[in-house]
């Protein structure tokens, strides 16, 4: 096998940060994976499953070996008068799987346009925004076990998904790598406009499509949102938290503007962007990090700062918060 020595890093990571591997190998197939399984290299470094690195902050160069899933593919697999099932390889882009699903007018993935990334990490992250999950579309994910180095079939409930996890993020983290994804939306789609934003927009346009949707979620995320590839980020920087009821009524009590989603029963969901925003970090600037003046969830690299600099930032973030609400913001990003 062809393994890469210390290779950069700064251009498979949203952040920017210029680190570096011991070990880098592309994998385009599952033949490749198993032979992976009986190399030195594999045996005697530890290693890393990397997708479109736009979820992960590295603090350092990594003492090991990176996996990088480079599979490309898509096709249609069966459908119906109601749903099509669509399987897309692990390194597929994301947003042009969303892309090839709009086109075709198909209906489920067009409120999670733009989210960057591979399809073989949306069922890790669990990814969502605008009132849509993945969770909700997808079917099954086919994997390879690097331990019992046997493939296998991961159907929706035993994936455990859960607000921004799955049991690929938690059991099966660095364990099982992501193959491929089958998905199964809507041939008659019905659009879902829970999110207010995008509700006022699209009604405003006449017998809207799914296209529609797509191109307004577009719209509101290139308002809000930097583009990693002009201003390095990695997106929502924490996940919103996820508090008890009883908790929330004592902090509204002090606090009686803030925001909630839906959440499970006897827990309330609260905007970490409005609690960072509630604290003055809305374009707070220290160095060469800073909180993006549209959106304070999203924490933004000015210019060759190291992972080290970005995770002492958050972590005065996550103090101030905890200070003025008590409540803990957990980092949606893979800090390594």
């Amino acid at each position: 096998m062809k393994f890469s020595q210390n290779y950069p890093l700064k251009n498979l990571n949203t952040f920017a940060i210029n680190t570096k591997a011991k070990y880098y190998l592309p994998i385009s197939n599952v033949d490749e994976l198993m032979e992976l399984t009986a190399n030195e290299v594999f045996l005697n470094n530890k290693y890393f499953i990397l997708g479109g690195g736009s979820n992960v902050l590295f603090c350092s160069d990594f003492d090991g070996l990176v996996i990088h899933m480079d599979n490309k593919g898509i096709q249609i697999v069966d459908q119906n008068d109601s749903y099509v099932y669509i399987k897309s390889d692990a390194g597929v882009i994301w947003d042009d799987f969303v892309a090839f699903c709009v086109e075709n007018g198909f209906g489920g993935v067009e409120n999670l346009s733009l989210i960057p990334g591979t399809v073989g990490a949306s069922p890790v992250q669990n990814i969502g925004a605008y009132g849509s999950e993945l969770k909700d579309v997808f079917y099954e994910a086919g994997i390879f076990n690097l331990k019992t180095k046997k493939i296998g079939v991961y159907t929706h409930e035993m994936c455990r998904f859960g607000y921004r996890k799955s049991i690929f993020k938690n059991e099966l983290k660095n364990i099982a790598v992501v193959l491929n994804v089958t998905f199964r939306l809507k041939t008659e789609p019905v659009l879902n406009l829970s999110y207010k934003e995008l509700e006022r927009r699209v009604k405003e346009i006449i017998n809207p499509s799914v296209k529609d949707v797509r191109d307004t979620v577009i719209a509101i995320r290139t308002e809000k949102l930097p583009d990693p590839s002009i201003t390095p980020n990695a997106g929502s920087f924490f996940k919103n938290p996820v508090i008890e009821k009883n908790t929330f009524d004592e902090i509204l009590m002090i606090h009686p503007s803030l925001k909630t989603f839906p959440a499970d029963e006897g827990k309330v969901k609260l905007a970490a962007g409005q609690l960072i925003e509630l604290c003055g970090w809305k374009s707070k600037q220290d160095g060469k990090v800073a909180v993006h003046p549209n959106q304070a969830l999203v924490i933004i690299n000015k210019g060759n700062a190291s992972g080290n600099e970005i995770v002492e930032f958050s972590k005065e973030i996550q103090d101030s918060v905890f200070k003025k609400f008590g409540v803990i913001l957990e980092p949606e990003v893979n800090i390594i």
